[in-house]
Order: structure tokens, then C-alpha cells, then sequence
């Protein structure tokens, strides 16, 4: 994230390459914690960034482990796309109301690559992960939805491999294992017991959101995280509103007819699923390894199966609890290979980013400090 340009008394003061001239006002410290390539730097980063990643972390954990419970609640009087499309955009309305705020314009101003990609992601996470997930919940108990969604991290190992980063067995070994677990979960669908579209439509949306996962850690998204998630909510809000109005969901749509508690939960999940557990994954992509970030997703089954079956009375059956099972023995063994070891190339490149981002800051300060300096003089 760069920070707007500095104003000096002079005027604007226009940042400029960093020159041998300004690196020499560094600070000795700056410079060696940052350019010795010993990955203290980023050690440091990780080291402050901890409190915060695990805060955001058990946010996703436990909201977005109830937005299954709310989103079945919403679903008994509400229209499948319709909702969701109400969610986003009240959501990311409000989001950009509380940039502008502030921020000022600056903290919304993107370029037209920026606000691409984050109507990209957007349309990946929002109205084909989401979305079909709302869809689906329709004609599936929420704490079965929940299981489904937690073969995401699966999805993530494969498409790592699409980008050229060799899987260890142990990870093909917890993809493999968690295909069966979703085989297991499938059953009841097979079986007639429950309808096989919903299901479809849940693991159609686990890949969706994956892909729109993968895609953020490698396009050019919007600098100010808050303003990200308000453009990725609005563009996933038109989205579902579009498919909604395809499919007709308008009609006969009467705000009377929906319930009280339909109203709570479509709250709940604005407040609360989007605007803060939302936002925290958001922050959690760029900011933590894609591999820990992954990680909510062995944890909103239980919390969503525990819900599910303490409100609604949802039965735990044996396929749902043994497929569950073996879904989050398969995302635990992968998670756990990569967090274990690592990758290096992504420290790498961590480090390397967090030593060019803070010569720049100090670049940027010493340039700043020299337009004040100047201006004095004159």
C-alpha cells in the first residue's frame, strides 16, 4: 500500500526514484534490517502483523462459520440471488460511505487496472462462490453447505499446480482424501435424500471462490483494502442482482411476505458476514500466506454443523459426519504440509517485498524532508 504524496510547503512534492543522494540519508538500521537479505525485515513484519492476522483469523473463523446458519434463515422468505444481491450492495455502499469518510476520494481513487480486478474478484467471490452458495442452501442444510465450502483449500492445492508450483505428495495425498470425503457428502444426493442440484451448485461455488482467491494474490488489486472490498461487494452485488433478475426472482416479491427473522439474518449478514468478516479476509490475502488464510475453512464447518443443528434442528447423519470428517482430515493435511515447510519462493518474495517497500517509505520521507528544506532556503 503507498501512501498519498506529502505535501510540503512549497507545494506538492512529486515522488521520484530512489537516488544514491537520498538512500544515503537513510538510516543505517532502515537500510540494514531492509536490504541485507537476511529476512529479518520480513520476520519483523510477520512478527507485528501476528496479533493482527490471528484477530482477523478468528473473525473469519467464527462470523463466516454462522453466515451458513443465517444465509438458510434468510433463504425461508427471500429469494436466492435477490438476497445476496441486497447483501453486497447495502454492504458495499456502506463500505465506500466509510472510505470517503475517512479517507477522502483519495482513499476510492483507482486505476482502471485496479478496478478491473477487484470487479474480477468480485464476480468470483461474491456471485459465483456466494452466490451459488446461497442458491444451494435453498434445498441444503446449512451444516452441510458448510462441509462442501471446506473443500476449497483442495481446490487451491490444484490450482497451485496449474501455476507451476509443484504440490508435495502429502498435499496430493489430503486432495485425494478430501475428494472422498465430498463423494461421502454427495451421498444423500445420489440417494434422493436431498436434491443433487443443491449440491452441485455448493461445489460449483467452492471452485468459483477458490479461483477468485488464487486470482487477487496475483492481479493488481485496489491499495486501500477497504476500498478493495467495497468495489469486490458492489461488483459481486450487481452480479447477483443480473442473475436474479434473469431468473425471474422479482416476481410476485412482496417485503411483507418475508419474516422477521429473515430480516435479522439479511442484517446479520450485511454487518457482520460482509463488512467485518469479509473485509478481514480480504486483508487476511494479501497480508497472511494463502495456505494459513485457508485455514477458516475446517473451522466454519463446525461451527456451522453445531449451529445448524442447536437452531434448526439439523440431523447429523452418518454420511454427513463421516464425509465431514474426512474433508477436514484432508484440508488439515495439507494445511499442515504447507504451512510446515513453507514456500520458499513466496518468502522470497515476501521478503523482497517488504524490503523494497520500506527503502521507498524512506526514499519517499528523505525526498519530502528535502522539498521542506528547500522551500526554507528559498
Amino acid at each position: 500500500m503507498t501512501a498519498p504524496a506529502e505535501r510540503g510547503s512549497a507545494g506538492p512534492a512529486t515522488a521520484r526514484p530512489a537516488s544514491a543522494d537520498a538512500l544515503a540519508d537513510v538510516p543505517a538500521d532502515v537500510l540494514a534490517d531492509v536490504s541485507d537479505g537476511t529476512g529479518k525485515a520480513g520476520e519483523a513484519t510477520a512478527g507485528r502483523l501476528g496479533a493482527g492476522a490471528w484477530t482477523a483469523l478468528v473473525v473469519v473463523y467464527v462470523v463466516w462459520g454462522s453466515t451458513y446458519l443465517a444465509i438458510r434463515i434468510a433463504v425461508e422468505t427471500m429469494p436466492s440471488f435477490l438476497s445476496a444481491a441486497a447483501r453486497f450492495l447495502t454492504a458495499g455502499l456502506l463500505l465506500v460511505g466509510f472510505v470517503a469518510v475517512r479517507h477522502g476520494r483519495a482513499g476510492l481513487r483507482v486505476d482502471l487496472r485496479q478496478l478491473g480486478s477487484a470487479a474480477l474478484v468480485g464476480l468470483l467471490l461474491l456471485t459465483g462462490g456466494n452466490g451459488l452458495v446461497v442458491l444451494g442452501e435453498t434445498s441444503v442444510p446449512s451444516g452441510l453447505a458448510a462441509l462442501l465450502v471446506a473443500a476449497v483449500p483442495l481446490w487451491m492445492v490444484l490450482l497451485t499446480a496449474a501455476g507451476g508450483e509443484r504440490p508435495k505428495r502429502a498435499e496430493l495425498a489430503g486432495v485425494l482424501l478430501g475428494l472422498v470425503g465430498l463423494a461421502v457428502l454427495s451421498a444423500p444426493a445420489i440417494g434422493g435424500s436431498i436434491a443433487p442440484a443443491g449440491v452441485v451448485a455448493i461445489i460449483c461455488a467452492t471452485l468459483t471462490w477458490a479461483f477468485g482467491s488464487f486470482a487477487s494474490k496475483r492481479i493488481p488489486m485496489p491499495g486501500n483494502v477497504f476500498a478493495s472490498s467495497a468495489y469486490q461487494m458492489l461488483a459481486g452485488g450487481l452480479g447477483n442482482l443480473l442473475i436474479g433478475l434473469a431468473r425471474g426472482e422479482e416476481r410476485g416479491l412482496r417485503p411483507g411476505d418475508v419474516s422477521t427473522r429473515s430480516w435479522l439474518a439479511l442484517a446479520f449478514l450485511v454487518v457482520f458476514g460482509s463488512l467485518v468478516a469479509f473485509t478481514a479476509y480480504a486483508w487476511l490475502l494479501r497480508s497472511a500466506p494463502l495456505t494459513l488464510v485457508a485455514t477458516y475453512a475446517y473451522v466454519n464447518p463446525v461451527v456451522a454443523v453445531l449451529l445448524g443443528w442447536l437452531v434448526l434442528a439439523e440431523p447429523l447423519t452418518g454420511p454427513t459426519l463421516l464425509g465431514g470428517a474426512v474433508v477436514v482430515a484432508g484440508v488439515c493435511l495439507v494445511v499442515s504440509v504447507s504451512r510446515g515447510s513453507g514456500r520458499p519462493s513466496a518468502r522470497r518474495s515476501a521478503r523482497k517485498a517488504v524490503r523494497e517497500e520500506a527503502v521507498q517509505e524512506a526514499a519517499r520521507e528523505v525526498t519530502v524532508r528535502e522539498a521542506g528544506q528547500e522551500s526554507a532556503r528559498r
